[in-house]
């Protein structure tokens, strides 16, 4: 047994934990069904549902809070006299956070779009619609916003029967501070909305801030030279 080995073979047995070896452990995986009302897995080194969920929540219930009422159904526009929910044509999450979204992009969008539409006073264009529209107006979803972008997308939409009130882009950011090996970590999801019939402009965020630490373990190994 080299020296390196020595050392970490006496360290674990000196914690107690004896290495996988001597345990007899094999490598596995094992899995099990959250139940509602329990707590669910906390990331160790990234965002996970514990982050996004609570700031998606936040954010859009603010959000469209303050855009209850005062403003015509799309349908109305286009000359259907009857009242129904606004409609929110929301284009996607950015992500300029440091880390990757993977599959909670998507997560992340099903999330917002849901809470559109349980919100009673708007509903969402379907996102297969969306996408159609900006393929259409050969457009990215940052490209919207601007005037001339934003006539195009409406009259491609219109024409495929699905017209629109408000645009909708969230986007996901993050700040982190640094202790030595360990860090905290503020993410902000903020939500953008566009009144296509006015242009008037509204903005909603939500943070939540998670620290993470450093196993004692870790840091002794990151001490040693030979680590």
């Amino acid at each position: 047994m080299d020296r390196r080995q020595f050392i970490r073979t006496s360290a674990l047995g000196f914690l107690g934990l004896g290495t996988c070896s001597q345990l007899g452990c094999r490598s596995g995986q094992t899995a099990q069904v959250v139940k509602p009302g329990e707590k669910t897995m906390v990331g160790s080194h990234t965002a996970g549902g514990e982050t996004y969920g609570p700031l998606v929540d936040q954010a859009v219930s603010n959000l469209l809070g303050r855009h209850c009422g005062g403003v015509q159904p799309a349908a109305y526009m286009q000359g259907t006299p009857t009242k129904g929910p606004m409609r929110i044509c929301f284009l996607g999450v950015e992500n300029k956070s440091i880390e990757e979204l993977g599959d909670f992009r998507e997560t992340l969008y099903e999330q917002i779009d849901q809470r559109i539409l349980n919100s009673g006073d708007f509903q969402s264009v379907s996102k297969r619609s969306v996408d159609a529209g900006l393929q259409a107006a050969n457009l990215r979803p940052e490209e919207v916003l601007l005037p001339q972008n934003m006539r195009i997308l409406t009259e491609r939409m219109e024409q495929m029967q699905q017209p629109f009130d408000f645009v909708l882009i969230a986007k996901i950011t993050s700040g982190t501070t640094r202790s030595n090996a360990d860090y905290q970590r503020e993410y902000l999801l903020t939500l953008e909305m566009l009144n296509v019939r006015n242009g008037v402009y509204a903005k909603e965020s939500a943070t939540i801030i998670k620290k993470y630490n450093v196993s004692t373990w870790s840091k002794m190994k990151s001490l040693t030279p030979w680590g």
